[in-house]
């Protein structure tokens, strides 16, 4: 881009309102150390270069952008006199990051009073040393409160979890050591029953006929058929009376454990008809020796639907909090929204409908994966609290271009228009106080945009609120030696 050297005049300066209160003598050390420059239409710094220059606008147009999802998004344009932009931390020195956090464009023939970054440190520093420490201590104390209140909110995230997954394992172990006591139980009463049986109370042919009906009582648990409460009840009823009419004790306690393993009429009529000869107490016992059978089935199949629930809830675990993996990977997005969605469920709740509209063919993506986690957490947390825990939770994913975007919907009231432009930043909620720090959306976006080179947006209506987020295929800044993993093992 050409550029073409002016004369500087201090009057000229003292029109901007970054220099109107100076003094003559200022004004004179900024012509002399700084200068005036006019630059054709093009680029003039670009984001991430080394900051060098400062600039500040005398005539002109100017419009500032930044890149979001591999995408450079313009995110202002102005011509009003006096805008600035360029190494306006320089003053800093080595305290913070000195690259241009944006580009910077000319759209037509532009003026500009430039200062190196070095001449404008040095004039900080001796021309406002009381404003330079309180604009220091505002800006480090900002980011330090950030980093603080951060760490704070993601240790209540954790302990919110932490209680949630608690409870969830705590039904499935209570189950199981439930039917692990029951369990030995029936195993005792088998016991029992097998020394009446040792007596000689069955000949062979008929302890043979009552084992092979073991054996296919065993069977029919496994493919017992899902009943209705009124069928099971009815069922119950038809076994009940059966029972009783052929002289079983108590046989309303025996008949719903044969109707949830799918026993009906016919197979008791078939196990009295294979027993034949069998009657009074040497019946019921072998009856109840076939209870037992079904029972031990049963409650072994209630273990196992247990302990596998725990497993599933621990494996949810790991892959939220990526424990014993690499910071950067390559994943399968819908494996992390997945996870997330497990760890959230108790605070999802059973008046909240999660919808998942996944596109699997979506390939993997290389990123931070516990910190998306915690830009999921962030987006359905903020979700079920807009819909008071009651509504429809909608997990979309599908390609946008170079980009995987999963959207987080939600039916609550929506995102009002006039702060829209505002949910991102630092300390802002619509939370009542005590309930939200305002850094939930903050944090994610410094995930999915700084860390990522993604892109986060909503789109809100009442009804229909969805915050979208965008993460590239590909990355330019890949790490060496990423983990590539299969987050289901």
């Amino acid at each position: 881009m050409g550029t073409t050297s002016l004369i500087c005049d201090p009057n000229e300066l003292r029109d901007l309102f970054l220099f109107e209160k100076l003094t003559d003598e200022q004004l004179a050390w900024l012509c002399k150390d700084g200068r005036v420059e006019r630059f054709e239409p093009g680029l003039v710094f670009r984001e991430g270069e080394p900051a060098t220059c400062f600039y500040v606008l005398m005539e002109g147009e100017v419009r500032m952008t930044k890149i979001s999802g591999g995408e450079e998004i313009e995110l202002v344009r102005t011509d009003h006199h006096g805008s600035y932009s360029g190494a306006w931390t320089a003053y800093m020195g080595d305290k913070v990051d000195q690259n241009y956090s944006a580009s910077f464009y000319v759209t037509k023939p532009s003026k500009f009073f430039v200062l190196d970054a070095g001449t404008f440190s040095h004039m900080m520093k001796e021309w406002f040393p009381m404003a330079l420490h309180l604009l220091e201590g505002v800006f480090f104390g900002n980011r330090n409160s950030n980093e603080i209140i951060g760490q704070r909110e993601r240790l209540l995230a954790l302990g919110s979890l932490s209680a949630g997954l608690t409870h969830e394992l705590n039904n499935p172990a209570a189950a199981a050591v439930r039917a692990t006591s029951s369990l030995r139980e029936r195993v005792a009463g088998m016991r029992h029953k097998l020394k009446m049986m040792a007596h000689g109370k069955f000949d062979s042919a008929t302890m043979e006929a009552l084992a092979q009906l073991q054996e296919e009582a065993a069977a029919q648990v496994a493919k017992a058929p899902t009943l209705t409460p009124l069928e099971a009840a009815d069922r119950e009823d038809e076994l009940g009376d059966w029972l009783e009419a052929h002289g079983i004790a108590n046989g309303w306690d025996i008949a719903p454990t044969f109707v949830q393993a799918g026993f009906d009429i016919d197979w008791l009529e078939k196990v009295h008809g294979t027993l034949t000869g069998c009657e009074g107490a040497v019946f019921e016992g072998a009856i109840r020796w076939l209870n037992y059978t079904v029972e031990t089935e049963l409650l072994m199949n209630e273990i196992s639907d247990s302990t596998t629930r725990i497993s599933t809830l621990v494996n949810a675990a790991k892959q939220y909090s990526q424990m014993d993996r690499a910071p950067f990977q390559v994943v399968d997005i819908h494996e992390l929204l997945d996870s997330t969605l497990v760890m959230l469920g108790r605070k999802i709740g059973d008046n909240v409908q999660v919808v998942k509209e996944y596109d699997l063919a979506l390939p993997p993506v290389p990123c931070y994966a516990a910190e998306l986690n915690q830009v999921w957490t962030n987006l359905i947390d903020n979700a079920i609290s807009a819909m008071n825990g009651r509504g429809t939770l909608t997990v979309r994913t599908y390609r946008d271009g170079p980009c995987v975007a999963v959207e987080i919907g939600d039916t609550g009231p929506g995102v009002p228009e006039e702060i829209r432009t505002r949910i991102f930043e630092p300390f802002f909620t619509t939370k009542p106080v005590g309930e939200g720090t305002g850094l939930g959306l903050d944090i994610s976006f410094r995930i999915v945009v700084n860390k990522h080179h993604g892109d986060i947006r909503v789109e809100s209506e009442p009804g229909d609120t969805r915050f979208i987020v965008r993460i590239p295929f590909e990355r330019v800044d890949v790490p060496e030696n990423i983990e590539t993993v299969s987050m289901a093992s």
